[in-house]
């Protein structure tokens, strides 16, 4: 299970934070990390810590989104900065089980719009 929050509308050059905290350890995924779909397109993955801690994003967004994780709160989280009317889309935590197929979140409205 994966609890998400922190979507909602911003204005472009705005800044969210999205939080996912799964009900195992983050520390028990091979990735764990957040995609996006955006209306009539294919989800598309943004960013993700793997395995050791390597962090990899879709050049989409490098320089402009963050992912960090907080140990003690098991949560890991997407800072988005400088946003664009293009990253609207709705955002999905999703976490890859070693050897399981990837297990998603409800998903998240990420509204970019003035």
């Amino acid at each position: 299970q994966l609890v998400e929050s922190g979507g909602g509308l911003v204005q472009p050059g705005g800044s969210l934070r999205l939080s996912c905290t799964p009900s195992r350890s983050i520390f028990s995924f091979a990735a764990m990390g957040w995609a996006l779909q955006a209306p009539g397109k294919q989800r598309e993955l943004v960013a993700t810590f793997e395995v050791g801690g390597m962090k990899i994003y879709a050049d989409s967004v490098k320089g402009r989104f963050t992912l960090s994780r907080d140990i003690d709160k098991n949560t890991v989280y997407l800072q988005m900065k400088s946003l664009k009317p293009e990253d609207t889309a709705v955002y999905y935590c999703y976490v890859q089980p070693y050897g399981e197929s990837n297990y998603w979140g409800q998903g998240t409205q990420v509204t970019v719009s003035s």
